[in-house]
């Protein structure tokens, strides 16, 4: 069951962390962002996602985060279909930006987004540590985006 969440948002921080592990990042788009989770019959969260609308229709994936035990159950993609479907009677785009990553790029093209353009040094300059996926330091931030209404 997907369900959305209003207050304690922090909650769910440490799942959050799994895809964004800076706090102070999280915290500038958690407040304003609309959180999602996924959680079973007995209430146990397999996983959580944020969007943000950012202007005139056009939504972000800010965070999309399975608890590691939950991975490569289909839970991410469920979530994307679900917040997707969600936000088109509000909007056009989704987006999502990521880095050049071999685990999350596949993902996402399979969940149907294509690639839109590249933010310069963005992991470098936003981030107080470098980051790290697949064994590769994360420096361009890839966007992708996905028509809402096709």
């Amino acid at each position: 069951m997907i369900r959305q969440v209003f207050e304690n948002k922090e909650v769910y921080m440490d799942l959050l962390l799994l895809a964004d592990e800076q706090e102070s990042m999280i915290a500038r788009y958690l407040k304003r962002g609309e959180l999602f989770i996924f959680e079973d019959i007995q209430g146990d969260v397999k996983a959580v996602c944020v969007v943000t609308h950012e202007r005139n229709g056009l939504f972000e994936l800010k965070n999309l985060a399975t608890k590691p035990t939950e991975q490569r159950k289909g839970y991410g993609k469920q979530m994307v279909d679900f917040v997707c479907e969600h936000f088109k009677k509000r909007g056009h785009t989704m987006q999502v930006g990521t880095g050049d990553s071999p685990l999350t790029m596949p993902f996402y093209e399979a969940c149907g987004f294509t690639k839109s353009h590249q933010i310069d040094n963005f992991f470098i300059d936003h981030y107080d540590h470098p980051i790290f996926e697949a064994g590769q330091q994360l420096v361009h931030m890839i966007v992708l985006s996905k028509k809402l209404n096709s």
